[in-house]
Parts: C-alpha cells; structure tokens; sequence
C-alpha cells in the first residue's frame, strides 16, 4: 500500500485526496507527516544531547534562549511556505499543474533571495541582543545567533521546498528530507562537537553543513529529477502577480510568526532573569515535549492539503468533514502520547544531563507542558484548516490569542505567585484556551477561497 501511494502521480494523487475515504486519506497523508514531526523533534534532542552532555549548561541555556529569535528572522519562510501550499494546493485541486508549477518556481527563488537578504540583518542584530541578556550567557548568546544567519538561505529553501511537496500531496517526500538532513546533522555534530571539540561553533556549524547539503539534494529533487512535477529556472523572470499573491496570502502568516516567536523571546527573557540553571532545565523540557507537541498537531498539514484541494475541486463539505476528522484524530493521537511519556518523565532528563538542579526544573516543567498536547493539536489542525481555506489572516489572531493575550499576560499576572513556574502553567493555559476560541471562529467560517482568480497564462 505505501509503495503504490509513493508511485502515484500528481493526477493520481489528486484523485485520491478529493474523492477517498476521509479517515483513510488524513491517516495516510499524515503518516509522512507524523514521521516528519517525530525526526524534526528528535533533531533538537539529538542537539541537546550533544550540548548539554559535551559544552554544558551555558551553551544550551543560549541556544534555548536564542531559538525564537532565530524564528522571527525565519517568518518570511514560514509566510512563503504557507502562501505556496495554499496556492499551489488550489491550483492541483482545479488539475492546473502549469500554474502550480509557475507558482513554485517564484516560491522557491524568492525564498533563496529573501534567506540571503536577512543574513547581514541578523548578524547585525546579534550584537544589541545579547546586550540586554545576563552577562552569563551573552557571549554565547551572540556567537549563536551571529553563525547561525549563515543558515537563514538554506533552511529558507528547506521551507518551500516542504510547502511545494505538501501541496502536491508528497509528504513523503519532506520526511525523506528531514531524515537526510538529522543523519548528517548527527555525523557532523559527533565530527565537529564530540570529535573536534568545538563547542558552541561546531553546533552551529554541523547545521550550517548538513543545510548545504541538503539543499543541493532539493535543488535536483526539484529541478533536475525526470517527472511531470520538475521545475525548470529557463526563461526566469519575475512574476509580479504571483509574487503579490504570494504576499498578500503569506503576509499575515508573517506577522503571525513574527507575533509567536517575539511572544517566546519575551517569554524566554522572564525565564532567563532566574539564571542560566533554569533556563537549560526549561530548555531540555521543551526539547522532550515538543516530540509530544509535534506529532498530533502534524495532522495539520494534511488537512491543509485536503482543504486546499477539496475547496479547489468545490467540494466544501468534503473539506469541512475533513478538518473535523482531522481533530478527532489529532486528539486520540494526543492522548495516547500523555499516556506513554508522562511516567517516563524522570528517566528521559536523566539523557540530558545529571545535574540535580536542572533535573528538578526540567521535570517539573515537563510534567506540565505535557498535558497541553491535546488543545496545542486542535488549535494546530483547525489552523492547517484556515490556511487550506486561504485565511491566513486568521493565524495572526489565533498567535497573538495563544502567545500573548492568554500565555504571555498569564505569566505576567502569576509570576508573583508562581515564580518561574508561571511560564510552564501559562502553556497548559493557553493551549487549551486558544483550542476552545478557535473552535469557534472555525464553526462561524463560511468554507469558500479567499484567494482571488488570478490569471494563469504565461
């Protein structure tokens, strides 16, 4: 079954996504995605290992610290990447390929440019960040955050290349990516960590690696590989219709992911005033359960492409019937990895170091993140749903809903009470917060586009 799924075309495909069985095709859509999620969440354990085990605490209190600032430079991918999948998405559901592939080629050239424009930024940026950091983990806040903006071009192209395969229906193809891209990532840690003894830079380093490399495996699984889906750059120019549209779609899934992780560097700053112990104890917390976070709300990118397609097909119950599958599933999923991990809690530190202090944080903190799986799932596939319909718009709400006004004022009402603990208790709150608000929004939605016809001719 899953080698016929595999050898399917883009027609094929789209057939199966707009008239199969709903459960059938979330949970065979999904199954890349899920084992997506679960190697993108390993990649950050395997670093943690490498950090908190060989260069200590510092180095990994500044690399959890700098993660979210990391993302705001990364919106723009992010933004792009849902634009690309809703659009291309729409234009395999209406079997235009020509135009899903005029899309993807604008996609993934802006992208490149857009990664190569922010490097200086972020660079530039490093200096006045760690600034304003206690003075135990500036310096490595800086080297990070300055080796780190080599990277921005690369996993740029990682990004559409992902939302270019999704839209496609080809999930798997991004977990044959992100199963490449750990292997060497792991080969060049154990190199320029554990072997050379590197540090700090050899960290960054294996990732800016292991991104080159990568890359150039996409560029030939995009450009180069025989196929009715190959791109081709010949005859490049700018498409200034499609590069508005892509705007227009992506720019609130910008803001909104400039909106969530400028919610987490503010979080992270309330954390790291109680020094660097905490910090890495809420940092290797963060690293086990986002393998539980990942998984359920993975579910999401399958019912964008179900949506997307469906909606391109006019086939609005289907997709509506969809998303609410979609939840179920993604809940179920949720439930069964509470029941697994959270007794497993004290001896899945234990990996990350044997620091009595920071093992005290770390499972207290995970003990609590932990049951805020199921809403995190929901909340994340009702999204999937909203951009599927074009609706980006609606991410930003539901970001500034989840980070700011229901995790980030919840931490600011409770820290008095709770100390660092408020952090940890405000995920569990605004998770299922956001879940109950966004249930709402998406039951009053009307299921049509918002995306406007665009002339597809060359």
């Amino acid at each position: 079954m899953a080698m016929k799924l595999i050898k399917q075309n883009t027609a094929q495909r789209r057939e199966m996504i707009i008239g199969g069985p709903i459960p059938r095709t979330i949970l065979m859509l999904s199954v890349p995605a899920l084992l997506l999620g679960l190697v993108q969440s390993i990649i950050p354990i395997i670093d943690g290992l490498f950090i908190n085990n060989i260069v200590g605490t510092i180095a990994a209190s500044a690399i959890h610290y700098s993660a979210p600032l990391v993302g705001i430079f990364g919106a723009l991918a992010q933004g792009l990447s849902v634009a690309g999948m809703a659009i291309i998405g729409q234009a395999i559901g209406k079997a235009d390929y020509a135009d899903a592939r005029r899309v993807s080629v604008q996609l993934t050239v802006a992208a490149f440019l857009g990664g190569l424009v922010l490097v200086p930024l972020m660079i530039a940026a490093a200096y006045p960040i760690s600034a304003r950091v206690t003075p135990e983990i500036s310096a490595a806040v800086r080297t990070y955050l300055t080796l780190n903006a080599l990277v921005l071009p690369f996993s740029f192209i990682g990004a559409v290349y992902n939302a270019i395969k999704n839209a496609y229906g080809r999930p798997e193809d991004t977990f044959s990516r992100i199963v490449i891209l750990m292997v060497l990532k792991s080969m060049f840690n154990s190199l320029f960590i554990g072997v050379l003894g590197w540090g700090l830079v050899g960290a960054v380093l294996s990732t800016l690696t292991a991104n080159i490399l990568i890359s150039v495996w996409m560029y030939y699984e995009l450009f180069v590989k025989p196929g009715s889906e190959r791109l081709s750059l010949a005859g490049f120019h700018v498409d200034k219709p499609i590069l508005r549209e892509l705007g227009q779609v992506g720019f609130p899934s910008i803001l909104s992911s400039l909106i969530l992780n400028l919610g987490f560097v503010l979080i992270n700053n309330e954390v790291q005033k109680y020094g660097a112990i905490v910090l890495n104890g809420a940092g290797i917390a963060s690293n086990i359960s986002n393998l539980c976070f990942l998984l359920p709300s993975s579910y999401g990118t399958a019912i964008t492409t179900l949506v997307s397609m469906n909606i391109g097909a006019e086939q609005e119950n289907r997709a509506k019937r969809a998303c609410f599958a979609g939840c179920v599933i993604s809940s179920l999923t949720a439930a069964l990895l509470i029941a697994i991990v959270v007794p497993l809690t004290p001896r899945l530190t234990l990996f990350f170091t044997r620091q009595q202090d920071v093992l005290d944080i770390a499972n207290n903190a995970l003990s609590i993140y932990l049951y805020a799986v199921i809403g995190f799932g929901i909340t994340m596939v009702l999204q999937g749903a909203f951009i599927g319909l074009g609706r980006t718009r609606i991410t930003v709400v539901i970001s500034l809903l989840r980070v700011w006004l229901l995790r980030y004022l919840f931490i600011l009402a409770t820290e008095r009470y709770l100390g660092y603990n408020a952090v940890f208790w405000g995920s569990l709150f605004s998770n299922y917060a956001s879940m109950a608000i966004t249930l709402i929004m998406i039951l009053k939605v009307k299921w049509v586009s918002v995306i406007p016809p665009r002339s597809t001719s060359s």
